[in-house]
């Protein structure tokens, strides 16, 4: 695999057949989901009888969350839905219906994120040129698909590889291999859009697919880095203008 390039150096392009995009942080604005958690916790504080203020509840919301994951066996997947609960149980002194506070947060949820304009644009264009796109994101099923329909990308996606599915989150080789299967194209026909470097990054060079880091820090595992997605499809070859 060559070495990382520079954004400029957008014309050397590589013959790839397959597009895979991590959906947080790239499809997907965090900022948004951190301000959907916040007003989530708000609200359920408001609702019900808390053990503490909602900022000091929001702290601990965020501290068991990332426990949760961190508690993990190695690359196992976990239910971000089995977190939400555990989180719920701890700042609350009541134990409110689960289908009540479900509904509260997808609502905020749908309210509240936000996609990536750059992402959708790259996606957008890419879905007329002669490439598979897919997905390939450490995400709940349902929650990853309803969040690429309501951001309208869904229909462009020829492919959906989400961990709950393959029981793995990346950069667990079963999740690349399962989305190439998927595309039918081998890793070097392919490339890796992430905004993490060990998870997308490493975790695709590791499978021989291309990397793109967006916000993922810079190392040898990056063929790419961008700072504005709408560069993609000129880098792939693809763009309007060709």
């Amino acid at each position: 695999m060559p070495g990382p390039v520079q954004a400029a150096a957008v014309s050397e392009s590589p013959d790839v057949e397959a597009v895979f995009w991590d959906i947080g942080g790239v499809i997907l604005r965090m900022a948004s989901v951190r301000a959907a958690h916040r007003e989530f916790v708000e609200r359920l504080c408001a609702e019900y009888p808390a053990a503490t203020g909602s900022d000091a509840a929001l702290e601990r919301w965020r501290a068991v969350l990332g426990a949760y994951f961190d508690e993990r066996d190695g690359t196992e997947f976990r239910p971000a839905r089995e977190g939400y609960r555990l989180a719920v149980d701890e700042i609350l002194t009541v134990d409110p219906d689960e289908t009540e506070w479900e509904a509260l947060f997808q609502r905020i949820r749908d309210e509240q994120v936000e996609p990536n304009p750059d992402a959708v644009a790259a996606i957008e264009e890419l879905a007329a040129a002669p490439l598979h796109q897919g997905v390939i994101s450490d995400v709940d099923d349902t929650e990853g698909e309803h969040l690429l329909r309501t951001f309208g990308v869904w229909g462009a996606m020829d492919s959906y590889t989400a961990s709950e599915a393959v029981g793995r989150t990346k950069p667990d080789p079963a999740m690349f291999e399962t989305a190439l299967e998927k595309a039918g194209v081998t890793p070097a026909r392919a490339v890796m859009i992430g905004d993490r470097y060990e998870h997308d990054m490493d975790g695709g060079t590791q499978a021989g697919l291309w990397t793109v880091a967006y916000g993922a820090k810079s190392g040898p595992a990056v063929d790419i880095a961008l700072d504005d997605l709408r560069e993609l499809p000129d880098w792939l070859g693809v763009s309007d203008g060709e």
